[in-house]
């Protein structure tokens, strides 16, 4: 039975073109696309796979496109479970420009869930969250479940669970005025800017506004992405950084749920914080090593992961 839990309750169809220039006006002819599984539980139960590890997947999936999602997932030999909800599973579209070498991400926002649909969903995490140590709760909500969800949810859960949240927009907003029982809370370099409201310039600033978080107890841990920079992280040993070097970008899609994926396989095999970091880092940096919306590759991470370093600060 695998030991972690990944929640993802608007998933997304994905598919990457490619085309040479992306202009307004004329039709756009594409290249084939590509179609992966998307949204962040899903990616990071993907990622953990392609790492080695194994993890369950709890997801919400409606209509033909949910269907089609979820026999992606059983190619992929992901463990599913799933609960159906009314409307269609939603898609997105990553097109990458051959001239200038520019992404375009068009992301759609799902069904709209009715008030017991979000009970429906809160039940079922809580009953599937008794089986295993570690839960990721990770990607956008879907429209109609409140902002507080994630908050609640882990208000509501054991002690003796972990948990790793990886949101945005207004349920990050939450969870930071409304602290809860978090073990790991991710956010990338924007958000917590926003959140501070000031530009964090330098590592040390991103680190100082981490570890204000934890004092304030919005989460035991708290890690800021600073994009090629690598990632800042809050522990309760210390104040630390990692970093890569990455020589050639191809694609940023997926990049914080390979890390979150090798981060939460790295606690569940009882690694350090610092450990756990580092091989969240040399994930990220695979992630944008691979084209379109593909995630990290194990072989790409254990190399980067030798040369991924670790400084605290």
């Amino acid at each position: 039975m695998p030991n972690i839990l990944t929640v993802t309750l608007n998933p997304a169809l994905d598919l990457s073109s490619s085309l040479g220039r992306v202009i307004p006006g004329p039709k756009l002819r594409c290249t084939t696309p590509t179609v992966d599984p998307g949204g962040g539980g899903l990616n990071v139960s993907r990622a953990i796979a392609r790492l080695g590890g194994k993890s369950l997947a709890l997801i919400a999936l409606g209509g033909t496109v949910g269907l089609r999602l979820r026999t992606l997932l059983e190619v992929e030999g992901i463990d599913l479970l799933a609960f159906e909800i009314d409307g269609e599973t939603r898609q997105s579209l990553a097109v990458t420009s051959t001239i200038r070498a520019e992404q375009y991400r068009f992301v759609f926002p799902g069904p709209e869930w009715p008030p017991e649909q979000v009970t429906k969903a809160m039940q079922s995490i809580e009953n599937a969250v008794q089986q295993v140590a570690i839960l990721v709760v990770s990607g956008s909500l879907p429209p109609g479940v409140p902002p507080g969800f994630t908050a609640t949810l882990a208000a509501g859960l054991p002690s003796t669970k972990r948990i790793i949240v990886d949101n945005s927009g207004a349920p990050l907003d939450w969870l930071v005025e409304n602290p809860s029982a978090i073990e790991v809370l991710r956010m990338d370099a924007t958000e917590a800017e926003t959140l501070s409201g000031k530009l964090l310039t330098t590592r040390q600033d991103t680190a100082d506004f981490a570890r204000n978080l934890t004092n304030r107890g919005v989460a035991r841990v708290v890690i800021i992405a600073r994009g090629a920079d690598g990632s800042v992280m809050a522990a309760p040993d210390g104040l630390y950084h990692s970093c890569c070097d990455v020589t050639e970008i191809r694609s940023k899609v997926g990049a914080g749920d390979s890390f979150v994926g090798a981060f939460a396989l790295a606690m569940d095999r009882g690694e350090t914080w610092p450990e756990a970091l580092r091989l969240g880092v040399a994930a990220a940096g695979a992630a944008v090593m691979t084209d379109g919306t593909e995630l990290c590759r194990r072989a790409d991470t254990e190399i980067l992961l030798q040369k991924t370093e670790i400084t605290q600060l």
